[in-house]
């Protein structure tokens, strides 16, 4: 699957839709951006069923700003609609490979179960 653009408009249903969903914060004037795209586009060709994302953070500033993007390019990662992982800077197609791969792998129901645990520790106890 090659990359697709996301939009404030239709992140929440990219999300909810995608197993696993790597997102790639970007913009047009970003020399790191610029050299990392191709990376991101190759490796997305060799995981058709990963949703490889991109947003401009120029044009959703708004989306950007949500997502607390302080430098660009920033990969974002997720799985069953947790965020897995975060990382500024670019990626070489090997490290880009052993992220996906690493996301692949993980124990979901053990990351949910940790989630539930937290959030149940955050509630006020009657």
């Amino acid at each position: 699957m090659a990359t697709t653009d996301i939009t404030a408009d239709d992140f929440q249903k990219t999300l909810d839709e995608s197993d696993i969903l790597l997102i790639d914060f970007w913009a047009d004037w970003c020399g790191p951006c610029k050299q990392f795209a191709p990376v991101y586009e190759q490796v997305s060709e060799q995981h058709p069923d990963v949703v490889f994302g991109k947003v401009d953070t120029e044009a959703e500033q708004e989306l950007a700003a949500a997502a607390n993007i302080t430098s660009i390019p920033t990969l974002m990662a997720f799985r069953e609609k947790v965020l897995v992982f975060a990382q500024p800077g670019a990626l070489n197609a090997e490290q880009l490979g052993g992220v996906v791969q690493a996301v692949k792998d993980l124990d979901m129901e053990e990351i949910h179960k940790q989630i539930a645990e937290e959030q149940q520790g955050e509630q006020p106890q009657a």
